[in-house]
């Protein structure tokens, strides 16, 4: 595993961290064993090798020695400077986008999921004519990057992959709109949806897992959970939710990555609350938590959806340190320190999720035209009518709603 620090390109994140998250990402493929790993501080990028001719003739030297058959790179290389450093090496080599594709290949699970990430990885090979693109005959998850059928063919079919693309976008369309009707049913059902989201393997699983009694895939692995998995929720109060279990997000998402799950992160922006997880054991946590929220901020997640920070893995804390942190939550609203593995601070978390949604109601009479029907029916399918009279131009009706709910009725 190579990673390349570029002095002229400064992130907010330390290299020797930046390694170990890229580590981990190649740990999740069980069918690869890392040998070891490498922070290549370099003055400048060159356009043909990546790294300079003494750098790459070192690595050769070592990478022949050690029978390395794959190179993964922590960055994104050129189709040119793949092939060259192939060519020089003598091994296969993959840089970040297509590992994360081959982890999503190797986690998705639902149609969506699926389809999603083979268009996400046919955009990635149309830009690559030196690649094959060979996961249509492909015996595993995965999309031939790090091993199967056709390794040996070099070139890519534009025509077939732009086929396969039109294929794949007719059949995620079907299932988006299936999925538009899911929601719906949904949005009858007058419960509020909360929203976990983190970074990948901040445990947002292992919380869903414990606060639903669910069973789902919980791993320190990052992106153990791809697809997105929603339970509903009765909380200590008697209050009822639904619980959304999202794909965790990374620094450095491919931007194809980005686009191709949109419309699974849209479960996010439906949230009337939502939960930031955050590994607060993690010595870059500040540094995740700064891009959760910019991708938040992408995706168009406003300052108006309350959200609250919860700052999981407190069991890997030393004691020392846990005080501090206690100290820093109660300073601020909206934090709470758990440990969704063992518990602790879980019910606090819950008991405040809950108030949020005890909200005062109002009482509002409003005119609502005949042309309006669909904010009539929304109306009706939240259950805050109380009467309701025709008039010559429509309806007059008299409801009972929290501020939540008039705000969502605006925006319909």
């Amino acid at each position: 595993m190579l990673h390349p620090d570029v002095r002229a390109d400064r992130s907010r994140r330390l290299p020797e961290h930046g390694l170990a998250e890229a580590v981990s990402l190649a740990n999740a493929l069980p069918e690869l064993d890392v040998l070891g790993g490498e922070v290549v501080r370099l003055p400048r990028l060159h356009p043909g090798m990546l790294f300079g001719s003494g750098k790459v003739e070192e690595l050769k030297t070592r990478f022949k020695a050690e029978e390395v058959d794959l190179v993964l790179v922590d960055g994104s290389v050129t189709p040119v400077q793949q092939r060259n450093l192939e060519k020089e090496w003598g091994v296969k080599l993959l840089d970040r986008t297509g590992l994360i594709l081959e982890i999503f290949a190797d986690r998705a699970r639902t149609r969506e999921g699926v389809l999603q990430v083979e268009l996400a990885a046919l955009s990635y090979q149309r830009t690559r004519l030196v690649r094959a693109w060979t996961h249509l005959e492909r015996q595993r998850g995965g999309f031939g990057f790090v091993g199967g059928p056709g390794e040996t063919q070099l070139e890519a079919d534009r025509r077939a992959i732009d086929d396969q693309v039109i294929r794949l976008k007719r059949q995620l369309d079907k299932v988006v709109k299936t999925r538009e009707l899911h929601r719906a049913s949904r949005r009858k059902v007058p419960f509020p949806i909360v929203a976990l989201v983190g970074y990948t393997n901040a445990g947002k699983s292992t919380l869903f897992n414990r606060t639903t009694g669910a069973d789902v895939l919980a791993k320190d692995m990052l992106f153990a959970t791809l697809d997105p998995t929603m339970r509903g929720v009765t909380l200590p109060s008697g209050r009822k939710v639904i619980l959304s279990d999202t794909v965790g997000f990374i620094s450095d998402l491919p931007t194809q990555l980005v686009a191709a799950f949109r419309a699974t992160l849209e479960e996010v922006l439906e949230a009337d609350l939502i939960l930031h997880v955050r590994d607060i054991s993690h010595p870059e946590t500040a540094e995740q938590a700064a891009d959760v929220a910019d991708i938040l901020t992408s995706l168009g997640v406003g300052a108006a959806t309350p959200m609250f920070e919860v700052w999981n893995k407190l069991d890997l804390v030393e004691s020392s340190a846990r005080d501090s942190l206690t100290v820093q939550a109660e300073a601020r609203e909206g934090v709470f320190p758990v440990s969704a593995l063992t518990g602790e601070g879980v019910a606090g978390l819950l008991d405040a999720v809950s108030q949020v949604f005890d909200e005062e109601k109002t009482e509002r009479l409003m005119a609502v035209p005949f042309s309006d029907g669909r904010r009539r029916a929304w109306l009706h399918a939240e259950g805050v009518v109380l009467d309701e009279t025709a008039t010559d131009t429509g309806f007059a009706v008299r409801v009972r709603w929290t501020a939540r709910q008039e705000k969502r009725y605006r925006e319909l």
